[in-house]
């Protein structure tokens, strides 16, 4: 039998599509759809690469040939769908996708800042109404 693919592109997909099964039973777990979604996410890319580096040069294809590469172009376009859906499913179980470069502001902005270590903290300044004479 003649494939059109590599073994790869089946491993690649069986693969996270397994990591996708293990993801939906364990409602729990922000790993499990952690990794489906950077699965999806990569097979995405070689998908795109598999397709494009062994789509068959000659006219004359069969149909079997045809059907596959039709199939394989068809969940390429669905995944990023899929993708959407996991990343909700991300989200629904309490993640956050925080983009953090390790870049922080310099300034020191405390206009918001409010310390809650003290309660009922005393003025920093006196009030110079209250004051006392000072003795001479």
């Amino acid at each position: 039998m003649n494939y059109l693919f590599p073994t790869s592109y089946a491993w690649g997909n069986f693969s996270v599509l397994a990591v996708g099964i293990w993801a939906m039973v364990q409602r729990d777990s922000l790993d499990a759809i952690m990794m489906f979604l950077a699965g999806l996410l990569l097979t995405i890319l070689t998908d795109i690469v598999h397709i494009s580096v062994f789509y068959p040069q000659n006219h004359h294809l069969s149909d079997d040939i045809r059907f596959s590469i039709g199939m394989a172009i068809f969940s390429l376009l669905l995944k990023p769908v899929s993708c959407y859906l996991a990343y909700r499913m991300y989200r629904e179980r309490g993640g956050e996708y925080t983009f953090n470069i390790g870049v922080t502001r310099a300034g020191r902005d405390r206009s918001t800042y409010e310390p809650i270590d003290q309660q009922d903290a005393p003025p920093q300044w006196p009030d110079s109404s209250k004051t006392a004479q000072q003795p001479y």
